[in-house]
Order: C-alpha cells, then structure tokens, then sequence
C-alpha cells in the first residue's frame, strides 16, 4: 500500500516513515504544504497522513485542496494541534481520523488499516482476508497460509502479494507494481521486481504468478466450479 506522509520536523519525519515502510507500507514523505498539493494531484495513494502545522501550505489548506478536486483519498491527520476545536475543525474539514502527537506505529497502522477498509468497502463487510485457493493472506496480522502450514514473507514480498491478489485477473505492469510497493526515496535495483517474483514463486508454487512478456504480472482468477 503506498501512502504520502506530510511531515515538515524531519526527525519525526523519518521516524514515521522509516516505521510505516517496515509494516510494509510504501511511503513517500514531503516536508511542506505545496509539495503535499503536488503529491497528491499527480500520485496514486492509498491514504494521506497529514500534519496541519506544514510550511508554505497550512495542512488545514492542503485538505480543502484535496476535498475540493473532489478526490475521495481516506486523510488521516496526525498533529499536536489537540484542542477540541482544532479536532473538530479537522473532521470537518474532510479528515477522515484525527490523531494528536505522539502516536505509536502500532495504532498509527491500526488506523492506516481501519480507514483503507472503510474506503474499500463501501457498504460491504470489510475484506479481512484475500483467499485464492489454497492460499490465505490476512493483510492486518500480514499472515500467509497455504493450506494449514503458514509462509513466511518479506515486507516487500507481501506487499508485492497483496497488490496481485487485489487486482488477480487484471495485469499488473511493473510500473504499477513499483509504485505499490516502493516510495520516491528507494530505489530498487533493475532486476528487484523479478527477484521477488521469483521468491513469491519459490514460496507459494510456480503457477501462481503468470508473466505477460513485455506486459507485466498477474495472478488469474480461478474457474468457477459449478455443482
């Protein structure tokens, strides 16, 4: 999942994004309001992690922005703003959870995870697992299972799984799959991609990941049996 951190303190900064990309999030951090606005006109993201207290663009201005392009991106604001009325200002601004400095990770991605079930959802029950098969992944505790027995991934190795398995019968271009598992600030070797494909292949069986040469990735559906 790749999410846009907004966070001008560059030691916090960095410690959030650092914490987010071990929970296997892919993170890509600006420092001010104006490269928040930019970010978020031109990348795909998954959620927004918004301080308000930004320079060049108030983070309070980079969430009008957002919500009067009409786009439906979960915001999740994390500031030391804690009065009752800042807090109020926010979810009414558009926010879709407010949390007051300090935070752990542990709910920081608690909350990361809440909001993008909620997105997806829409008036359905949220999607704990992604099933195909023998195949079992629980994207909260980031478990695998194959059958009875579990697997055991990498970080990137399940965000690669994740996103096929979101998108299984559709082909995913290397472009796509990058993106859904790097930030800007890594930067992955030529091969990294084919690397943890052939690991997911090693783990998880041969004839999980088909490759569309020259196209990219994708995990088929699976017929449908009829009784």
């Amino acid at each position: 999942m790749r999410l846009l951190l907004a966070e001008d303190d560059p030691q916090l900064g960095d410690g959030l994004a650092v914490g987010l990309r071990q929970a296997g999030h892919a993170v890509d951090w600006v420092r001010d309001g104006r490269e928040a606005d930019t970010a978020l006109k031109s990348g795909d993201y998954a959620l927004l992690v918004l301080d308000l207290g930004l320079p060049r663009l108030d983070g309070m201005q980079v969430l009008a922005q957002l919500r009067a392009r009409r786009q439906p991106l979960p915001v999740l604001v994390l500031t030391a703003r804690d009065g009752e009325h800042d807090k109020i200002a926010g979810l009414d601004g558009g926010a879709d959870d407010y949390l007051v400095k300090p935070v752990g990770i542990g709910e920081l991605s608690a909350r990361i995870r809440a909001l993008t079930r909620r997105a997806g959802e829409g008036a359905a029950m949220p999607e704990t697992e992604l099933r195909h098969g023998e195949l079992r992944v629980l994207p909260a505790t980031r478990e695998v299972f194959r059958g009875p027995l579990p697997v055991t991934l990498s970080a990137l190795e399940f965000s690669l799984l994740e996103a096929l398995l979101q998108h299984r019968g559709r082909v995913m271009t290397r472009a796509q799959l990058e993106a859904a598992i790097y930030g800007w600030n890594d930067t992955p070797d030529s091969n990294a991609l084919e690397f943890h494909i052939h690991h997911l292949r090693r783990k998880l069986g041969s004839e999980l990941i088909q490759t569309l040469r020259g196209v990219g990735y994708m995990i088929p559906q699976l017929p449908v049996v009829t009784p």
